[in-house]
């Protein structure tokens, strides 16, 4: 199994894509063309999403080619030379995944070694399922179930700050109430700027800060680069 799951696609003050792009070239090391997922965009079009990854994806020498281009989606995937799921509304990403037959169609190759590279909602889609995105339910997938490739939920763009005079709930609040519902399963605070990459077993972190982790009736634990994620996998 080969991912690399990156919290965010931009940092602040940054250009689109531009703080992975090196990560991702090394991870797709010998990869020429990619098979790109744009479903997740709902306020801008896929013609648009695919010319913006096709255009940072330039620079590493690698040709972007879009599902929503393709009469029989699922079937390329069998053929792909990776996958990569870009970031936005995940609801929308899983609709329209679900209705393609992509989550068993990627599943099955990430099993044989096919790299998967997601931003975002795209990590989350690597997950069991969507429900630790902080995204607005806009549209009604078929469930709430997932790709499944790792077995621990991720939160993207994990923040600890909450703002003065802000009385709603904190990040770490709704992760509590996933966990209190769910207390078999881990979720793990991916904040931005960082990555998790899994080569085989191994599950490592990438940037500089720190991994914060959730289990039901444990206090959360912050796992830095070169830690020990096993508890993850």
């Amino acid at each position: 199994m080969r991912l690399l799951l990156i919290s965010n696609s931009t940092n602040a003050g940054e250009e689109y894509l531009k703080y992975p792009i090196e990560e991702i070239k090394s991870f797709l090391e010998g990869v020429s063309e990619v098979l790109f997922v744009p479903y997740a965009a709902v306020s801008f079009s896929y013609d648009i999403y695919e010319s913006k990854v096709q255009s940072r994806f330039d620079e590493i020498g690698i040709k972007v080619v879009s599902t929503h281009r393709l009469d029989n989606p699922a079937l390329a995937i069998a053929t792909a030379q990776a996958v990569v799921v870009g970031g936005g509304n995940t609801f929308a990403l899983v609709k329209r995944m679900q209705e393609e037959g992509l989550m068993s169609a990627i599943k099955s190759r990430i099993d044989k070694g096919m790299p998967f590279v997601g931003w975002s909602a795209g990590s989350n889609v690597c997950c069991p399922t969507l429900c630790t995105t902080n995204d607005m339910p806009i549209v009604q997938p078929q469930s709430f179930n997932t790709i499944g490739a790792i077995k621990f939920q991720i939160n993207p763009h994990y923040l600890d700050h909450n703002p003065e005079g802000h009385a709603g709930e904190t990040r770490e609040q709704r992760i509590e109430e996933y966990i209190a519902a769910n207390q078999d399963m881990y979720v793990a605070g991916l904040r931005e700027g960082c990555m998790l990459k899994v080569e085989g077993e191994e599950l490592s972190l990438i940037g500089s800060r720190p991994l914060r982790v959730f289990k039901y009736g444990e206090e959360p634990i912050e796992i830095a680069a070169g830690g020990d994620f096993t508890l993850l996998m």
